[in-house]
């Protein structure tokens, strides 16, 4: 049973402590959710409760942060990320706020979930899973409770981030060895892994290296604070286990941030572990890649991978595509239109492509195709910028039609 209950107002965590830091302390508690609620509206996040009713545990309050698109792109999925901290939630929504809103660019919107505070039901699985042996009711909950109910209340394209840290982090590593397919990626930052915290060390070199489906991706990090140095031992161990066992199931990356504050492990982890994870889909490939040498089949083939293997959602192939087409654009620019045309049948909407061409038929002075494509390129894209652009671009070709 899943019961959503949307707050009175639209709220970021973070915005909302400034705001009322901001307010008089003689104003009325009316007064300071005024001012509140109007600093969240400008970010556009909106944060939730999601109630879970189980079997296993009691009634638990999950908060979820939509991104500032959600309620304005309808026909938009989103990845979802989950943390086990309730603290977290600040954190995490104003990172990701600050890194997707540019476009996605470099942190690809997301639903951001964290659980309630002091939960003993909860706390109660969470120990289970450290000390005894095998024990995976906390498993069970995540795939048979939370995950599917936020799959069923949001719209999730399912695509699902772990992410944690210290203990939680420890808890990543365990469920990434023991039910890897919950997750697509697990981010763990300063894991808790001394005294064989939740049985990681002793179940993971066999559990990595039999681990099969689709591609996993594993941030692990820490650093040489004084709070992490008895750490430091268990975690060197666990770094040789996956180098030793991981098989080509897991992508991982393991990184030390040394010389930089304990509490500060997490903003960093957090940070760089995006980056890591989405750059396949961001980086556009250049021409003198081995995947682009091979032409734009071997360009389609490699998003494809991604978008079926790893993601499980579209990742758009045309920056690429063009960044090949560009570089015969001086010397063969028919072959650059034939690029780009690739461009436009893997997508239908990929306007930049149709600019593409339109460019390539404008320097063969083929001017009346060159206005064809540009209007074409132009009726697709919504962009005030691109707008603007291309339409100045049309209007240049016609005055040339004209001589």
């Amino acid at each position: 049973m899943i019961r959503t209950h949307v707050m009175t107002y639209l709220v970021l965590s973070l915005a909302l402590s400034l705001s009322l830091g901001l307010v008089s302390s003689h104003a009325s508690a009316k007064e300071a959710d005024a001012k509140a609620a109007t600093k969240a509206k400008v970010m556009g996040l909106t944060l939730e409760s999601l109630t879970i009713t189980s079997d296993s545990i009691e009634t638990a309050e999950f908060k979820v942060t939509l991104p500032a698109s959600y309620g304005k792109k309808p026909n938009k999925s989103y990845v979802v990320l989950f943390d086990f901290h309730p603290r977290s939630q600040a954190l995490l929504a104003g990172m990701h706020d600050w890194m997707s809103h540019n476009g996605d660019w470099p942190w690809l919107e997301t639903i951001i979930v964290t659980a309630p505070d002091g939960h003993q039901g909860l706390g109660e699985l969470k120990t289970l899973a450290i000390e005894k042996p095998g024990n995976q009711q906390l498993l069970d909950y995540l795939e048979q409770d939370l995950l599917p109910a936020i799959d069923k209340t949001y719209r999730t394209n399912g695509f699902r981030i772990l992410n944690g840290f210290t203990g939680n982090a420890g808890l990543g590593l365990y469920t990434l060895i023991n039910r890897p397919s919950l997750f697509n990626a697990y981010f763990v930052a300063s894991p808790v892994l001394s005294k064989d915290f939740a049985y990681v060390i002793k179940d993971a070199p066999k559990k990595l290296a039999a681990m099969q489906g689709k591609p996993r991706f594993l941030f692990m990090s820490t650093s040489d604070s004084g709070f992490e140095q008895r750490q430091l031992a268990s975690f060197a161990q666990v770094e040789s286990i996956v180098k030793a066992n991981a098989n080509q199931t897991l992508d991982y990356q393991i990184k030390r941030f040394d010389g930089s504050y304990y509490m500060t492990q997490p903003v960093l982890a957090a940070a760089y572990a995006i980056e890591a994870l989405f750059d396949d889909y961001h980086r556009v490939l250049a021409a003198d890649s081995e995947i682009a040498k091979q032409g734009p089949q071997a360009i389609l083939a490699h998003y494809q991978f991604l978008s079926e293997q790893k993601y499980g959602f579209k990742v758009p192939a045309t920056s690429s595509l063009i960044k090949l087409g560009d570089s015969y654009l001086e010397t063969e620019p028919s072959k650059a239109v034939e690029v780009y045309k690739v461009a436009i049948s893997d997508d239908a909407k990929a306007y930049t492509a149709y600019d593409a061409v339109a460019n390539a038929y404008a320097k063969q002075g083929e001017i009346e195709l060159a206005i064809k494509y540009q209007a074409l390129a132009l009726d697709i894209t919504d962009h005030p910028f691109y707008q603007n652009k291309y339409t100045n671009k049309l209007a240049k070709y016609k005055e040339l039609s004209k001589l």
